[in-house]
Formats: C-alpha cells, sequence, structure tokens
C-alpha cells in the first residue's frame, strides 16, 4: 500500500502551540510518526541565571500559564534544599491549596479541549465555565487569575484571610453537581466509550521504559505521584488517595483526571479547615554556595528544577524539565498503528505544553556546542531583524 506523509505543525489549528509532527500513514492507518522540537524556545533558564533569585521566580511562573505555580513551586523548593530551610507549616497548607487550585483549572481546561477535539463541544462549555469559578477562587486567594505571585523562598507572598474561606468553599462546592455530571457521561456514554476505549494504549511496560509521568503514566497502572512518594506542601498532614488507572488508552487518561478533580477539591477543602496558625515566611537572606533540586506533581506529572549557586545572588546554572518533556514521546509508542481521525485526541490526551518543554542547543557531529547562549540570543534578534525588513513591520 502507498505511504503517505501527514504533516501536523508547526502551526496548526489543532495546537495551540508549534510544534512539528510527521506521520506516515497507509490509507488510514498511522504507521510512523517524527516529532521536532524547538519551535517554542524562549530561554528561560538563561533568562533565569541573569535575575536575582526572587526576580527568578517570576520570570519561571511565566513558563506557562496553566503551570504558574508548578514551576515557581518547583523552584522554591530547589532553593529552600539549597539553603537547608523549609517553609512554615501554614505557608506550606497555602502552597498546597494554590498548587491544587492550579490543578483543578488545568484538568478543566484539558476536559474542554478533550471535549472539543471528539466533536462534544457541549462538554467543552461545560467544563470552561466550571473553570471560571475557580479561576475567581485563585483571584480571591491571591489576587490574580492566573500567575499568582504567591510564592518566594521560605513561604509564600500572602496570607489567606479567614473571611474569604467561606466564598472559597462555596465556589468550589458549587462546581461539585456539575462535575458529577460529567463523570456520568464519561462513564455510561457509549459514543464516548467507542472513540476512547482502546484507542492510543501505553502499556505499563512502555510508560515505564519512556519514564511517563503523571496522569500519562498512572493511567497505565504505574502508581506513582511526587505527593506521595516524595511528599512536600501539607499533602502528608491530610487524607488523600492516588487515583490509578489499568488500561493505558484515552479512556482511563480521561478517567485519571476527572477523578482527580474531585480529590484535589477534597485535599482544599482539608487544607481550608486545617489551615494552621503562624507564619508564612521563614525570611531566607541569603542562599549558600551549592547544589539544590526541587520536584513537584504538576497536573501534568513532576516538575522538576535544579540550581547550582556560587553564594552571589543569582543561580550560575538553573535547569528545568517538565512533564511533557517526558510524555511526549510516548506518542510513538501509542499513535502508530491507530487511524489519523484519532491521532489528534492520541496527543491530547498526555495533555502536551510545548512551552514548558522546549530547549535548543546547537552541536557539531562530535556533540560539542557550536554557539554559547548569548550568540543564540544575537542570532535570534538578527533573524527577526530579517523579517521585520522583508515584510515592512
Amino acid at each position: 500500500m502507498t505511504r503517505t506523509i501527514v504533516p501536523i505543525g508547526p502551526y496548526h489549528p489543532l495546537q495551540e502551540e508549534p510544534e512539528f509532527f510527521t506521520l506516515t500513514v497507509e490509507g488510514e492507518t498511522v504507521v510512523d510518526i517524527d516529532l521536532k522540537l524547538g519551535y517554542n524556545h524562549r530561554g528561560i533558564e538563561k533568562l533565569s541565571e541573569g535575575k536575582v533569585y526572587d526576580q527568578a521566580i517570576f520570570v519561571v511562573e511565566r513558563v506557562c500559564g496553566i503551570c504558574s505555580t508548578s514551576h515557581p513551586f518547583a523552584y522554591t523548593q530547589a532553593l529552600e534544599d539549597l539553603a537547608s530551610v523549609e517553609a512554615p507549616p501554614r505557608a506550606r497548607f497555602i502552597r498546597t491549596i494554590i498548587a491544587e487550585g492550579e490543578r483543578i483549572h488545568s484538568h478543566l481546561l484539558w476536559l474542554g479541549l478533550a471535549g472539543h477535539f471528539l466533536g462534544y463541544n457541549t462538554v467543552f462549555m461545560w467544563s470552561w465555565k466550571l473553570r471560571e469559578e475557580i479561576l475567581d477562587v485563585m483571584e480571591i486567594l491571591s489576587g490574580n487569575r492566573n500567575n499568582y505571585a504567591m510564592f518566594k523562598v521560605g513561604g509564600v507572598r500572602r496570607d489567606i484571610q479567614s473571611e474569604d474561606i467561606p466564598e472559597v468553599l462555596r465556589k468550589i462546592d458549587s462546581i461539585v453537581p456539575t462535575l458529577e455530571k460529567l463523570r456520568k457521561a464519561i462513564m455510561e456514554d457509549p459514543v464516548l466509550h467507542a472513540r476512547t476505549k482502546g484507542i492510543g494504549v501505553l502499556s505499563r511496560e512502555a510508560a515505564v521504559d519512556y519514564c511517563a509521568v503523571g496522569p500519562t503514566a498512572r493511567a497505565s497502572g504505574v502508581a506513582r505521584d511526587i505527593r506521595k512518594h516524595c511528599s512536600y506542601g501539607a499533602y502528608e498532614e491530610i487524607s488523600w488517595q492516588m487515583i490509578v488507572a489499568h488500561n493505558g488508552d484515552v479512556f482511563d487518561k480521561l478517567l485519571v483526571r476527572i477523578k482527580e478533580l474531585f480529590e484535589s477539591i477534597n485535599i482544599i477543602r482539608a487544607c481550608l479547615s486545617g489551615l494552621p496558625d503562624g507564619e508564612i515566611d521563614c525570611r531566607v537572606t541569603d542562599i549558600p554556595p551549592g547544589e539544590g533540586i526541587g520536584h513537584i506533581e504538576a497536573p501534568r506529572g513532576e516538575c522538576f528544577h535544579y540550581v547550582r549557586s556560587d553564594g552571589t545572588n543569582r543561580p550560575v546554572r538553573h535547569k528545568i524539565r517538565a512533564p511533557t518533556y517526558m510524555n511526549l514521546p510516548t506518542y510513538k509508542s501509542t499513535v502508530v498503528g491507530e487511524t489519523i481521525s484519532d491521532a489528534a485526541i492520541i496527543l491530547a490526551a498526555i495533555d502536551p505544553c510545548y512551552c514548558c518543554t522546549e530547549r535548543i542547543a546547537v552541536l557539531d557531529d562530535k556533540g560539542q556546542k557550536l554557539h554559547s547562549g548569548k550568540q543564540l540570543l544575537d542570532l535570534s534578534r538578527q533573524k527577526t531583524e530579517q523579517l521585520r525588513a522583508r515584510f515592512g513591520v
């Protein structure tokens, strides 16, 4: 049978960010996949190394709007590891509340997009309407609907006021009935089952081989959650369940996320009801020489930050590994053998975030670096000026 190349990207209506997938198909069946990264690099790590530690928190918060808690959470934990300090109990509870609020709005955003890809625009509209309630909650708690600016080394910047808690609980409780309807629809709709069950299966063995993380791995029976296994924040002090499924298909990835929504609501309730008194900041003034790591369970999986210090007021090296970097290669395992019509939802099932993922380095055939960070920046500026001249802008 004749093979055909179907390019998706780097700019495509399916993708909110640029990435380039080349599908090789025979008839309607995908037989091979190639992936090219590097269309969305912004040099966040290099920018961070030019900022003082407190400024860099605001930089990494803008790695991704949907992950705007995940990155500063992991980064501040890396610095606290380096400085051998721990945030006060009240700060740890507040951090957990903010992180779980982000998980809810991230999963609802994904659920709406998944419904849209499947042709269920009612699910899209329901999910995004519910997400507005959670963004309102985040605004009450932090003053912002995204990019909350809550994290600092040694604690948080803003306390939770007791008079705000009833309104937060009311808004969180208000989304539960509609979430129950969504869960019921997912469990009982035969068309949804036909579109997602047995589609894009990632076996447990493949999930382990690819080092998949987050809901992508837990949907394949890998019981791994940083909140449980390397506990941080308030997760060790409250009761909650890790959600695991075993079929590894699009349906189970969907199921894991919608069940995690209910767990996140329970975690926020528990943190608000058990919020300890005390300080919200241990007032770290200096970062000593050394190395530190911070890793947390972002909505998409483990988010990892590494920081090296020489004792000055800014990092010598800052390295970020986002969950999509680990989950994206699993697409090779899940899409080959499937039909071209399912390729979009199989990719969407990992909830990819490309702006978290991208990095760039230019190497020769022997693996030697050809350009420094400054040279890459200069090349980027030169290209921008060439485009300005070409298009007259």
